[in-house]
């Protein structure tokens, strides 16, 4: 694996930040459990009963957790660049680490599978639109015709006046959900200055661009967006 300069992935690599990441995403993200049994549902649709998941951001472990707790047959191949990210994620899914392999890297180096579906959540909005279309692009390749390819991030209208109005019910949801104002604020400032968000149409394009094709929105809120597209 080549390391790549990210300032999020050094986060990431904080080993501290990791232990703590399972407190964050549900006081950020409307209806975050939902997410992952939405997906679940998604995937059923189209893949086998016992279906090998590729989980492409998988550090912490909680997206496959809630995955394995309601697909027992399922098995599940989880690619992160964060180190200690993985080691949060084994901590987490203790006895059911039997039904998973952790692979330290980036989606091009996940092995080439072929898989019966794939997840990204809470990731693609780390990457620019090019490393965006590249890493989507890489994920679809591994996935066998016709299976399924979920992912939910932060998406949103760009144009100056709605991204403000849109970055700041974002602040205002993390408030309401218990989150300190000043951390709210500066959550704020970081989506707002150093996240790669686009939008929507942006986002959904991208995932037809790599060969999915149905490609139907799922799920949205506020500035989240989740999206399920089949390869074609």
């Amino acid at each position: 694996m080549t390391e790549k300069s990210d300032p999020f992935l050094e986060l990431f690599k904080d080993p501290e930040h990791a232990a703590r990441y399972a407190e964050g995403p549900a006081r950020f993200m409307p209806g975050f459990h939902a997410v992952h049994r939405m997906a679940g549902v998604l995937i059923r649709e189209y893949a086998p009963p016992d279906a090998c998941v590729l989980v492409h951001g998988a550090g912490g472990g909680l997206e496959i957790e809630a995955f394995a707790g309601e697909n027992p047959e399922w098995t599940f191949l989880g690619v992160e660049p964060a180190k200690p990210m993985l080691d949060e994620a084994r901590r987490r899914l203790g006895g059911l680490n039997e039904r998973v392999t952790l692979h330290h890297g980036y989606a091009e180096d996940a092995p080439r599978g072929p898989f019966d579906a794939a997840t990204s959540l809470l990731t693609l909005h780390f990457l620019n639109a090019a490393e965006r279309q590249d890493t989507v692009s890489e994920i679809v390749s591994r996935l066998k015709p016709g299976s399924p390819f979920v992912v939910a991030h932060c998406s949103f209208p760009q144009a100056a006046k709605q991204r403000d109005t849109w970055l700041t019910r974002h602040r205002e949801f993390a408030v309401a959900s218990g989150v300190d104002p000043q951390e709210a604020e500066n959550a704020r400032e970081t989506i707002s200055g150093n996240l790669a968000t686009l939008d929507p149409e942006i986002d959904e394009q991208i995932l037809r661009d790599a060969g999915l094709s149905d490609v139907t929105l799922f799920y949205t809120a506020f500035t989240w967006r989740g999206w399920i597209g089949r390869v074609s």
